[in-house]
């Protein structure tokens, strides 16, 4: 990178920063730190939500099979839409009307301590070893690009995040959330414009694969698809990351709008995020696939630009790494540090302590990254994860929403059932290196390899919906953990509102917004008129940016009235 490239990344350090500072005097208490007073817009916890999905992982792993497959890529990652959109309709409202703070209490109430305590360690870990994936993808990526060892990489970025989500809680969550979308959209649009202009698709038709323009690709066939779906409805719905964003926003109305913001903009901009991927695969062959999407944007991008495009990249890091943080720090201060440890502490002792759970998170999701290459590389962990174990995790708490009968028992043995299941297939016939040709299981251990997405999705998926349902048959009654909900959501009936969207508007989020794009804008225009490469485009994103600052400069107005 060049000298404007680290100025660019340095300014948008700092720019997180001062939002996260901003965001900190706002945050008073341990409300305000993980569900941001329940004050939160729509349009901001959609969008990160959205952002909440993205990581480094994105480009490294899905642009590494859009380079390697084609448009497969794209409809693997369509499938988040249709997966946010069914939770939208089916379960965001109804999370929000339940009147609980945090999703743990919800499952205090519905399963028990036991169930509590079961949930919240297996996920702790399951989400300590997916978001470590996404910090080890922006240490490669950053790798690609300076000369600089992996594993200060990984510690470097992993500080950043945490210290500003220790900082400011989930509006520092949020806000930075959009900041990052902003960046992100800007830069891809402008790597896509940079890569299509003067390109001969005739020439890119010839140079990539025959199968490169399918939906569906070697291990990632139709059935995959389907379960990807299922896998990240469950996810979407369940998973205390995304369920904080419909618990933070005002009313049950506002949380299914914020869904489905995030689900229609996966329907409509997966195949713009793949695009430099995909068209570079037509220009350049045999480059390392996990680093298609860095080399894609180095091989366009005018000086100054570069550093945006990483700088977008640790953005959607940023955004999956502090989602996390912030819920689970929330989830140890509140649901067990409070409840069981000390129930009379003031908000001043679970501020400090919420940030001590966020930074005592950031150092295990540091190490954890720093071990991502001898748990199999960020590919094959990532999907792996997703495939086994989201579906017995969360359709047991997404089932207990809707259903009277099952229990704590039920949950447990689903998620243990599967879980066994799932690890005996995966590592103990189709990984184990002591199964011999000979030997009567070669056949079997042969199939899984051959089939081994489409096993993930009966196993991890399929399995335990039908377990569900098993329950749900031979169950009567109702269970204890139902009754609690019901009773609960009766003493708070009389606090909520079926739809507060006329409270005051609170113009923090909007203005972080019309800040942000000045800011980004500005600097830009500045680039634009340095560089003679691109200038053009350069100029036209900065002046456009600065006239979508206006607007919103002028809608803010005209609410405050």
């Amino acid at each position: 990178m060049t000298t404007p490239d680290y100025i660019t990344l340095f300014l948008y350090i700092a720019g997180i920063f001062v939002i996260s500072t901003l965001s900190a005097r706002r945050t008073r208490s341990q409300k305000e730190m993980f569900s941001a007073g329940r004050n939160s817009p729509w349009w901001a916890s959609g969008l990160s939500g959205f952002m909440t999905m993205f990581s480094a992982g994105t480009f490294v792993v899905w642009g590494g099979i859009a380079y390697e497959l084609g448009f497969v890529a794209v409809a693997i990652n369509t499938c988040y839409g249709i997966a946010a959109l069914l939770a939208g309709y089916f379960v965001a409202g109804k999370w929000n009307q339940l009147g609980v703070s945090t999703p743990a209490e919800f499952v205090q109430l519905r399963f028990g301590n036991t169930g509590l305590h079961f949930f919240t360690w297996t996920m702790l870990i399951k989400r300590i070893l997916g978001v470590s994936v996404s910090l080890y993808a922006l240490a490669i990526l950053l790798v690609a690009l300076i000369p600089m060892n992996l594993t200060w990489a990984i510690i470097l970025f992993g500080t950043i995040v945490v210290i500003y989500t220790m900082q400011g809680g989930l509006w520092a969550v949020l806000m930075t959330d959009v900041l990052q979308f902003i960046v992100l959209t800007v830069v891809v649009l402008m790597v896509a414009i940079l890569m299509i202009t003067g390109m001969d698709m005739a020439s890119y038709k010839e140079a990539v694969p025959e199968h490169f323009f399918n939906p569906v690709a070697g291990k990632y066939g139709w059935f995959f698809l389907f379960g990807w779906v299922t896998i990240h409805f469950f996810m979407i719905g369940a998973e205390w990351a995304f369920v904080q964003r419909f618990l933070a926003v005002r009313s049950p109305r506002e949380a299914k709008k914020s869904s489905y913001l995030f689900g229609i903009m996966y329907l409509v901009t997966p195949l713009f995020w793949l695009l430099p991927p995909l068209l570079y695969r037509g220009q350049v062959e045999g480059v390392d696939k996990e680093q298609a999407y860095i080399l894609a944007a180095k091989s366009v991008l005018p000086p100054g630009v570069l550093g945006l495009m990483f700088a977008a990249m640790f953005s959607a890091t940023a955004s999956m790494v502090s989602s996390q943080l912030n819920v689970f720090a929330g989830v140890l201060t509140n649901d067990f540090y409070k409840a069981f440890f000390n129930p009379a502490a003031s908000e001043k002792t679970l501020l400090k302590t919420g940030r001590f759970f966020t930074l005592l998170l950031g150092g295990l999701l540091v190490f954890a990254a720093i071990m991502v290459p001898k748990m199999g590389g960020a590919e094959k962990l990532i999907i792996s994860i997703n495939s086994l174990l989201v579906v017995p995790l969360f359709a047991p708490t997404l089932w207990g929403l809707f259903s009277k009968k099952i229990g704590i028992r039920d949950m447990i043995t689903v998620a243990l059932t599967s879980f066994a299941i799932g690890l005996a297939l995966r590592f103990g016939l189709s990984a184990n290196p002591l199964i011999l040709e000979s030997s009567s299981l070669w056949t079997v251990k042969a199939y899984l390899a051959e089939n081994s997405k489409n096993v993930e999705v009966l196993v991890g998926v399929v399995f335990p919906i039908l377990l569900l349902i098993f329950f749900e048959k031979k169950r009567h009654g109702v269970d204890p953990g139902a009754e609690r909900v019901l009773s609960h959501r009766a003493k708070e009936e009389s606090t909520l509102t079926t739809d507060n969207t006329s409270a005051a508007f609170d113009p923090f989020p909007a203005r972080m917004v019309l800040y942000s794009l000045l800011v980004i804008g500005g600097w830009i225009i500045v680039l634009g008129l340095r560089e003679s490469e691109a200038r053009s485009l350069l100029l036209s994103f900065g002046f456009g940016l600065a006239v979508l600052a206006g607007g919103i400069q002028l809608m803010i107005r005209k609410l405050q009235r």
